[in-house]
């Protein structure tokens, strides 16, 4: 892509070409940081009615909520961010397009209360809809800029249409036994939409530039994790009601939220993505990833709900709220960044051990604290054996 000095007028049209996967300094736009952080508010709204379903006993229902609404945040995210490392031309189009996916993103965020309380989708929908034919336009675009590769850029956003329809059709039968199914079933349809023509396409993405976004992305969630529990805090603080029992938790909770940065970025991810499906199962694995991030922060949040008497739920499902997110964050983190032909015996069972010891924390008195004093000996483990393997 065509680089603008501030000499240089920038071109309100300029053809939708691939650009080079080989591209030196190819970093995040100013565009694209400002559409993560939008998508962050929705991941937050998310994550307060996970908190609120969790401290009114409604578990179950909340997490699957909570996964529904969250794939619908993370899929759109990642449509636009894997299209952008390909096709960004950061022209006005472009620009404005990526507006209204943005303002689908808030549709998304503003339905999610609805969803979780009333088991209602439909605001949710119609913002997902919003987000997803935005990204059909762009790619329609791209198709009639590159005559070798319309008819699989074309097939990737029929796909994408025959799918909304799905969703639409959908709104009108909440409630209905097999809903839960076909909801399930039409996301499985959704993931497997950009084979449909992508095969066909020369891979023009980003390697340094899809990782890194990526881990801005897990950083932006690690941060709202943080600011969560910090709201939680300080509605303690004006309420009067901080005791001594809620150090521990504190501490714990942020020893987790910084062993769990440390884990992801301790070693570089670019060598992993050296194939088409070894790229797709990378970024499809970040769904559990972000999920979990997000959820991470909540089950930090019940704990203080707990020691405050704030919630009805017993110690050990207060617990679980917390070391579930954090196990499947570490199994996750393990099955993407590992290498299993290269790694030892010890390494492969190292993080599944340490998994099975924080899924017995909630059983303890102090769980957030043991999970995070659990995750500094696993990151001790990991930078001593770093080590002595470099020394060698």
């Amino acid at each position: 892509m065509t680089e603008h000095t501030p000499s240089q007028p920038r071109k309100w049209i300029v053809p939708m070409l691939p650009r080079s996967n080989d591209e030196a300094h190819r970093a995040s736009t100013p565009l694209e940081l400002f559409f993560d952080l939008v998508f962050v508010v929705a991941v937050a709204q998310a994550a307060v009615a996970l908190h609120h379903g969790f401290a009114e006993g409604y578990i179950a229902e909340s997490i699957i909520s909570y996964l529904a609404v969250f794939f619908a945040i993370w899929w759109a995210w990642m449509g636009f961010t894997w299209f952008a490392s390909s096709y960004d031309c950061d022209d006005v189009p472009y620009r404005l397009v990526t507006f209204i996916q943005l303002t689908g993103a808030l549709i998304v965020a503003a339905g999610i209360k609805q969803a979780f309380e009333q088991t209602d989708y439909t605001v949710v929908v119609v913002g997902y809809v919003v987000m997803r034919l935005a990204i059909v336009s762009q790619y329609i675009r791209a198709g009639y800029t590159n005559p070798s590769k319309r008819k699989s850029l074309y097939s990737i956003a029929i796909g994408f249409i025959i799918c909304q329809i799905g969703w639409v059709t959908l709104v009108f039968f909440q409630g209905q036994a097999w809903h839960p199914y076909a909801f399930f079933i039409l996301g499985v349809i959704e993931l497997f939409s950009p084979f449909w023509g992508g095969r066909e396409i020369d891979t023009t993405w980003h390697i340094g530039h899809i990782t890194e976004r990526y881990g801005l992305f897990t950083i932006i969630v690690l941060g709202e994790s943080i600011l969560s529990a910090s709201l939680g805090i300080q509605a303690t603080l004006e309420s009067g009601e901080f005791n001594i029992s809620l150090v521990p938790i504190i501490i714990g909770g942020l020893l987790i939220i910084f062993c769990m940065w440390w884990a992801y970025f301790e070693s570089s991810t670019s060598n992993l993505l050296t194939s088409m499906p070894t790229a797709f199962l990378w970024g499809y694995g970040h769904y559990f990833i972000f999920a979990s991030i997000a959820a991470v922060g909540v089950g930090f949040t019940v704990q203080i709900d707990y020691a405050l008497h704030h919630t009805e739920i017993n110690s050990i499902t207060a617990g679980m709220m917390l070391a579930i997110p954090c196990v499947l964050y570490l199994l996750m983190l393990w099955t993407l960044h590992t290498n299993l032909q290269t790694a030892t015996r010890f390494q492969l069972f190292l993080i599944p051990s340490f998994a099975l010891l924080i899924l017995l924390t909630p059983f303890t008195s102090q769980p957030a604290l043991l999970i995070g004093l659990l995750l500094v000996l696993l990151l001790v483990i990991k930078l001593v054996m770093k080590h002595r393997q470099d020394t060698k």
